[in-house]
């Protein structure tokens, strides 16, 4: 057991042996298990029991929606949220809704070291006589971007996909914002769509800040923003600036509870599940070569028109190596 679990189970154990309301997901969890023993000291009724089941399954979603947000996915009241929160002792939703992101900023803050963590160690269990780990690594990760990418084909939705299409076909302006590792697949998008179509760029490609970049688009430009769990701040709040000045969000990120979902009009969700020591991005590039295909069908004769004439300049300029 590791230094932070066995931390976690202490401090549940306190929490207990205390009486005060868990201040950890784990203490949340270890509670609801005990409530539904009739060993927990609090009385909840079945659906309250059920509600609460539910919230410590999903805690990341749990610290960053809406309270009405939650409630509406869960089926119940805000004010069932607000009852149950105190009746397990917080001083209300917040109170109980900052237990969730407090264990979610701890997980962040450990993501990498954790990923490379179980890397390391399946790694070592590999290591069997005859074994080829190098082949065994690559063929896993294979196998694991395969599953994301099914999940992400089973919950596609046609009408978003269509719609967010026709926007990138048909925006005058297109700007794409992604940070740290999903800068690569911003700059990836952002190379594609240039392929087919005009004005199309990064956010901030000239290092002037995302505020310059905004500033430049106008109602009814279109902007493509993608982050994923740790969600990088800056991305998260450049969506919510570009949607607040009327700009239309388009979000490529992995659940429903991301914090780019709600000022996007249309959101995509991409699984990362991964060995990777950091985040898959196996996934996201079909989605995205998926996307950019249907722009180019969108556009038809003009997406052809673009790529025969940067084929001319390629030519012309002697880029590709005879």
């Amino acid at each position: 057991m590791d230094t932070r679990k066995r931390t976690a189970d202490r401090s549940a154990a306190e929490e207990d042996a205390h009486g005060s309301p868990p201040r950890t997901v784990e203490g949340l969890r270890n509670l609801a298990v005990s409530i539904g023993r009739d060993e927990g000291g609090v009385t909840l009724g079945a659906k309250a029991h059920a509600v609460l089941a539910k919230l410590v399954e999903r805690p990341e979603e749990v610290a960053v929606r809406k309270i009405t947000d939650l409630a509406e996915s869960l089926g119940v009241n805000a004010s069932t949220l607000t009852r149950l929160a105190t009746k397990l002792g917080y001083g209300g939703f917040v109170d109980f809704q900052r237990v969730f992101r407090d264990s979610l900023a701890q997980q962040h803050r450990h993501f990498y070291s954790q990923q490379a963590g179980r890397l390391v160690e399946r790694a070592q269990g590999l290591r069997a006589p005859g074994a080829a780990p190098e082949i065994d690594t690559v063929v896993q990760l294979a196998r694991e971007s395969i599953d994301n990418v099914e999940a992400f084909l089973a919950q596609l939705s046609a009408a978003d996909l269509r719609a967010a299409a026709k926007l990138l076909a048909s925006a005058r302006r297109v700007r794409i914002h992604g940070l740290r590792q999903f800068g690569a697949l911003a700059s990836f998008l952002s190379y594609g769509l240039g392929m087919i179509r005009t004005d199309v760029g990064l956010l901030d490609a000239q290092g002037l800040g995302v505020a310059e970049g905004l500033a430049q688009l106008q109602r009814g430009d279109v902007v493509v923003v993608t982050s994923v769990s740790p969600y990088t701040r800056g991305v998260a709040e450049a969506a919510i600036a570009a949607a607040e000045a009327g700009l239309t969000v388009i979000a490529i990120t992995d659940t429903r509870a991301s914090p780019l979902v709600a000022p996007a009009r249309h959101a995509f969700f991409i699984p990362h599940d991964s060995s990777f020591f950091s985040n898959s991005m196996g996934a996201y590039m079909v989605f995205c070569e998926g996307l950019l295909n249907l722009v180019a069908t969108h556009l038809g004769k003009s997406s052809l028109q673009a790529l025969e004439r940067r084929e001319r300049f390629i030519a012309d300029l002697r880029i590709e190596w005879d």
